[in-house]
């Protein structure tokens, strides 16, 4: 048998453009055997599913999972949309979070080493769907959050993931500021977490929007009111300051308030958040393929 070396693995790597791991395994499979190697990896559809490695996966499913006060979202891209909403995609994405969540990974490079059923890890078994679907299937991010106190996690159809842990309260309190997370993505907690330098902008802004009239009032007076338009914009930029989307009487805060709690941690996962989507002409690439 010849010896696995990194240098015959980097080899088959670049020849298959098959990932690290399944190149390894492929040689041992093989007894070394480069070409067989290659073949072997063409046939299970690892090589293939390489090849798409270029394409853009921009749809997809944010799945959630949650046990003993841990919680975890897990960003899994599809190409389609039409992919995203099949049962064996939905099902597949559930499993991933759920290895996640079990593996105690806190990051996408240890989510993707994560042990999974039938397959090496996370990621061989991604690679996997994309030969089975062909489409390219990428788990592209993940969120953790760990708490002794109430902990939900909440998914809007799939392409929004939040998690919510308060210290005080209740799972059912968590549960509802969660849903007002994903409906408003509210940039800061408290009015504490908003920056120095934002504040600072804002009190030159509403300076600037002010007549000459305003200006000239006392100094004490001038600074009521732009003190009070900037408590204004904070509440807007701040989850406990914003009107609760379950309750619009009432600001987040005062839900809170109410039960005794507060907000620890929030994470936010949002679908495709960040990547360039390529717009497809499907109009003109049938067209074009009718002329072949």
């Amino acid at each position: 048998m010849t010896a696995i070396t990194a240098k015959l693995v980097s080899e088959l790597r670049e020849r298959s453009g098959a990932g690290m791991m399944d190149c390894k395994k492929a040689l041992v499979e093989n007894n070394g055997d480069i070409e067989a190697a290659v073949e072997y990896l063409r046939k299970t559809g690892l090589a293939k599913a390489d090849k798409k490695a270029d394409r853009v996966a921009a749809e997809g499913r944010v799945a959630t999972a949650q046990a003993n006060g841990q919680a975890v979202l897990v960003e899994v891209n599809s190409e389609t949309d039409f992919v995203a909403k099949a049962p064996n995609f939905i099902q597949f994405t559930n499993e991933v979070a759920a290895a996640v969540l079990a593996s105690g990974a806190g990051d996408i490079d240890a989510a993707k080493a994560a042990a999974f059923p039938g397959a090496d890890n996370v990621e061989s078994a991604a690679k996997a769907q994309t030969a089975t679907i062909g489409e390219k299937i990428e788990v592209r991010r993940v969120a953790r959050i760990a708490n002794d106190g109430p902990l939900a996690t909440y998914s809007h159809g799939g392409k929004i993931g939040v998690i919510v842990a308060l210290k005080g309260g209740s799972e059912e309190l968590a549960k509802g500021i969660a849903m007002h997370v994903a409906a408003m993505n509210p940039p800061h907690i408290k009015a504490e977490d908003v920056p120095a330098e934002f504040i600072a902008k804002e009190k030159d802004i509403a300076l600037s929007q002010m007549t000459d009239k305003d200006k000239a009032k006392p100094a004490e007076i001038l600074e009521k009111i732009i003190s009070g338009k900037i408590n204004k914009i904070v509440s807007e930029v701040t989850l406990v300051g914003q009107p609760y989307v379950l309750d619009t009487n009432v600001t987040v805060g005062d839900a809170l308030k109410k039960e005794g709690a507060e907000v620890v941690a929030v994470a936010r996962l949002v679908v495709g958040e960040g990547i360039e989507k390529v717009q497809e002409d499907y109009l003109a690439e049938v067209a074009k393929a009718m002329q072949v």
